[in-house]
This record gives structure tokens, C-alpha cells and sequence, in this order.
């Protein structure tokens, strides 16, 4: 087998964050804009302390509108604690963990600070690109 490379170089780089006090409908304008399900929500120190998805936009939207209320913050629709990945996890890995998971992103963390974004489309990109994880 080759070996695999380590998905801090095939994660995508620049990551699209809100903070906890972020307004539910600017999140979702913003992964509206850069055409992404989801977010990492970061606090003050560049920590990771959530992660907000298009889900849980739609279920506090849905929630709001049965109150006649705005949406709220990012902090009360957020889903943590987040699972996360090492920088220095091999593909192969990824992989595993992607299929044993329902999530469809993972931030990608360096001394608790996030540094990236996996996503299942990293991965498909970086096996086409590398053609599969077997020798022909």
C-alpha cells in the first residue's frame, strides 16, 4: 500500500467561523455564501467551543417561529462538545472515523485551536487524486 498522507495536507485551510454570540441568521447567510453546511464556532482564544450546522439553523428556526421569535445566537443552537481531529491523523484513519461517524465535517485542531476543516469531500478529492489507497 502507499503510504497515505496526513490530513493536514489535504484538509481544507480556510475555515469560515462564528463566534458563540453570532447572530443565527448571519451564520446562516454565511454558509449560504460559501456554499457550506457548517461552522465552527470559536471563542476569543481561537478556541473551539461548538460546531453549528444547517440543522441546527433549521430546528431553531423552526423553534423560534412557534414563539414568533427571532432565531437567536449561535450559543444556544450550537451542538457541543465537538468531536475533532488530530492534525497528524493519516488518511486511512479519517476515513474510518468519518464512517463510523454521522457527521459530515471535522474541525481539525493543532494545540486546541482549530486549523482546519475535514470534510468527506477532502477525502474523496485526495483518494481520486491519489488513486484509491492500494497499488494498482
Amino acid at each position: 500500500m502507499k503510504p497515505l498522507p496526513d490530513i493536514a495536507r489535504i484538509m481544507t485551510r480556510e475555515v469560515i467561523t462564528v463566534t458563540p454570540g453570532t447572530d443565527l441568521l448571519r451564520a446562516m447567510q454565511l454558509m449560504a455564501l460559501h456554499g457550506i453546511s457548517g461552522l465552527p464556532v470559536i471563542d476569543a482564544e481561537d478556541r473551539l467551543v461548538g460546531m453549528l450546522s444547517q440543522r441546527d439553523c433549521l430546528k431553531a428556526a423552526l423553534h423560534a417561529s412557534y414563539h414568533d421569535a427571532q432565531p437567536g445566537r449561535a450559543a444556544e443552537a450550537m451542538h457541543a462538545p465537538v468531536e475533532s481531529l488530530p492534525a497528524d491523523l493519516d488518511i486511512l484513519s479519517a476515513i474510518e472515523k468519518f464512517l463510523d461517524s454521522r457527521y459530515r465535517r471535522f474541525p481539525v485542531l493543532e494545540e486546541g485551536r482549530i486549523i482546519g476543516i475535514l470534510t468527506r469531500g477532502d477525502l474523496v478529492r485526495a483518494l481520486a487524486e491519489l488513486g484509491g489507497l492500494s497499488d494498482p
